[in-house]
């Protein structure tokens, strides 16, 4: 925690592979675990694993350790996966398709209302079990369906002009995969840009610097 009492970025970005673990476990019927347990699971130290909780209060007992399933609950009300956020998706190319169809967006706090593309062709088509529509009745759609989330899966250049627009409809929270480094400059905007092609190299950096 940084000395003006906020948690640290490095802490919250922690919190969804505790989120992860505790679910594999619980699905396998841990009931309760260690920190020292969960260290040697999640690779962290136990030190490293009580600081962090104790950003939110600590929810460990001497002697007993985590419960699985309340600390994992709780972890998922610290990420907001109980809240049901309106979600929408824009772009639906490949990685627009890819994305709605297999990331279960229910079980992470989302659900996604509507897909738009501005390709005409595209228009009626299904993704799942919603229609692609045309990126003209995203104002109409947003007025009345009122989304807090967007998922960005357009070029590059349409990116920052989409996106003040989505603001003053009303988005809150962006998802952007559009190989722009988006930064909106409104209060109360949360952005997280994500990059595969950077993560691709930060592996092929590892790969490159592996001992013979």
């Amino acid at each position: 925690m940084s000395k003006d009492g906020s948690i640290s970025a490095s802490v919250i970005k922690r919190l969804p592979r505790y989120y992860r673990f505790l679910g594999e476990l619980e699905n396998k019927k841990v009931e309760r675990i260690s920190s020292r347990e969960l260290s040697e699971l999640m690779k962290l130290t136990a030190s490293q694993i009580r600081q962090d909780l104790n950003c939110f209060g600590g929810f460990g007992q001497q002697g007993y350790g985590y419960h699985v399933s309340e600390l994992r609950k709780e972890i998922g009300k610290i990420l907001g996966v109980d809240k049901r956020f309106r979600t929408i998706l824009i772009g639906a190319g490949n990685l627009g398709k890819a994305i709605a169809s297999h990331i279960n967006f229910e079980s992470r706090g989302c659900v996604l209302e509507a897909i738009f593309d501005a390709n005409p062709k595209l228009t009626g088509e299904t993704v799942g079990d919603l229609p692609i529509r045309p990126t003209d009745e995203i104002e109409r759609f947003c007025l009345e369906r009122k989304p807090v989330v967007a998922v960005l899966c357009i070029p590059k250049a349409a990116t920052q002009e989409i996106a003040d627009k989505l603001v003053e409809l009303g988005i809150k929270a962006f998802w952007n995969f559009s190989h722009y480094d988006l930064s909106i400059d409104h209060d109360n905007i949360v952005v997280e840009n994500v990059h595969l092609g950077d993560s691709l190299l930060t592996l092929t950096y590892g790969a490159n610097n592996l001992t013979e």
